[in-house]
């Protein structure tokens, strides 16, 4: 019997989805658990205080865009289902609002951190899956590390633009929060303008520096 051959993109893409899964599970988790910690506990009444990845599953971001990324050959492309909040329910709206809509991010680059300790840690281990084991720590720095960037950016309909709105409330930063898909758009455009050059040459920024954290 001839040995089944499987492409390197497909392992590439088998050993990122597990790590695609749990960075925007705790993404999706920190933004409720914060939300509960402010008083508001919308997130929990909809079953997403919760760790489980199933409970934050969008079948277009979740599902279908990255297969159809992975088809395509393009980046992989997705995202959780939003965590909903009630700003009425925070005792200071503004400032409460800041620090669930940060909370998201942070847990990413707190995932960074984790994935980061994993990966040095894993460059003296000794098992059969090495190589495999040093890629799927990798992945989980450099999306934590991208997402925890991307979602801080001021543009909506990321956390960024709820920051922006929270530290500087107005009538300008309300109808950008507020652009609806017209902010979809506006990001979008960013992704494919010059503009993301520069923005991906600060992700490599950050990486390198961690790399000399790790010691490699």
């Amino acid at each position: 019997m001839e040995n089944i051959q499987i492409s390197e993109r497909l392992i590439s893409f088998l050993t990122f989805l597990p790590v695609f899964f749990i960075s925007i599970t705790f993404h999706e988790f920190a933004h409720a658990f914060s939300a509960k910690l402010m008083g508001d506990d919308t997130a929990k009444k909809q079953g997403r205080l919760s760790l489980n990845p199933l409970k934050h599953v969008d079948l277009i971001g979740t599902v279908i865009m990255p297969i159809a990324s992975f088809a395509t050959g393009f980046a992989l492309i997705g995202w959780a289902k939003p965590v909903q909040i009630n700003r009425k329910n925070f005792s200071n709206p503004l400032r409460d609002d800041a620090i669930v809509s940060f909370a998201g991010p942070l847990s990413n680059l707190v995932l960074a951190l984790i994935f980061l300790l994993l990966f040095s840690l894993s460059r003296n281990w000794e098992s059969e899956y090495h190589i495999q084991l040093i890629n799927f720590f990798w992945y989980g720095v450099f999306l934590n590390v991208f997402l925890f960037a991307f979602n801080i950016l001021p543009l909506p309909p990321l956390d960024g633009s709820h920051i922006l709105f929270d530290l500087f409330p107005s009538k300008i930063t309300a109808a950008f929060l507020n652009l609806g898909i017209y902010g979809s758009i506006v990001l979008m455009l960013f992704i494919y303008s010059p503009l993301w050059k520069y923005f991906m040459n600060l992700i490599n920024l950050i990486l390198q520096f961690f790399i000399k954290i790790a010691g490699t």
